[in-house]
């Protein structure tokens, strides 16, 4: 991992994690920020297929290492598969999302397909094992009104939500091809968005249909669909391609309408968009 000040002119990183301080063996899928500790210090946390979750913090002239759980492999009866984990090694770490009430809880996807709910203060176990899809968990992401709801993303084509409460996914939706990432809006408990290998976005509002997209619109030919995002403020979405593409989308009224009761929702085509810049 790498740290940069942006405000610095010169593009090189004021921290690197190296052998010495402690780093990860396999790629790092993902890193988060964290508020201060107790000393003010900056930090923020990792997870890589190497099979853990780190918290780096940035102490003065060094980036510090600390490992917060090792992703053991669960075998089919739910328990954790010491053996299996000595000959093989730990579960790959894809990605993770921290709770936006309970600061402690994070959940985790993993290479497995398993996604285990887990906590800063418990580093030896999981609180919570979900299991649902049997492909590469590639996106977790808790929705920011309901702190108990959480949506996942799998290379086994569905998109899952999820109540922590429960082992079992409440809803899935087949999206026809591998999903590389999934979000929740900025200004509606009941709408996400997820993108796929075949060059699509994908609209969901629960509100107003609970198994198929409001929009369902192909953004990019010759390239897979792998990150999306809401903007904080505005109906627009940013998606990024495999081949380091970056596209915006702005939402059409009828995707982003506030539910009073009374209104009738228009047209479910893609065609609908109000253009891409």
């Amino acid at each position: 991992v790498k740290v940069f000040d942006i405000r610095k002119k010169e593009n090189k990183h004021i921290f690197m994690s190296d052998v010495k301080s402690g780093k990860h063996t396999d790629p790092v899928w993902q890193v988060y920020w964290q508020e201060e500790d107790l000393a003010k210090d900056l930090n923020f946390y990792s997870i890589s297929s190497d099979g853990r979750v780190a918290n780096w913090i940035l102490s003065k002239n060094e980036l510090k290492m600390e490992v917060v759980m090792m992703l053991k492999l669960v075998n089919p009866s739910g328990g954790i598969a010491e053996e299996e984990a000595s000959l093989t090694g730990l579960a790959g770490g894809c990605c993770f999302d921290f709770n936006k009430t309970s600061e402690h809880l994070f959940i985790v996807g993993t290479e497995e397909g398993k996604i285990h709910k887990c906590s800063k203060a418990y580093s030896g176990q999981y609180l919570q094992t979900y299991d649902g899809h049997h492909m590469a968990v590639y996106a977790v992401k808790w929705n920011p009104f309901h702190p108990k709801v959480f949506l996942s993303a799998s290379a086994d084509w569905t998109a899952k939500l999820w109540n922590m409460d429960s082992p079992r996914p409440l809803m899935s939706f087949d999206l026809g091809n591998s999903v590389g990432d999934i979000v929740w809006s900025s200004y509606s408990s009941t709408t996400f968005s997820a993108v796929t290998a075949d060059g699509k976005v994908h609209v969901f509002d629960l509100h107003e249909n609970k198994h198929e997209p409001l929009c369902e619109q192909k953004v990019v030919r010759k390239a897979k669909l792998t990150h999306v995002r809401f903007n904080a403020a505005y109906p627009i979405l940013i998606v990024g391609d495999d081949r380091g593409g970056v596209n915006s989308l702005k939402l059409s009224p009828n995707l982003r309408k506030l539910h009073d009761g009374t209104d009738e929702r228009g047209g479910r085509d893609g065609e609908e968009e109000e253009g891409k810049g």
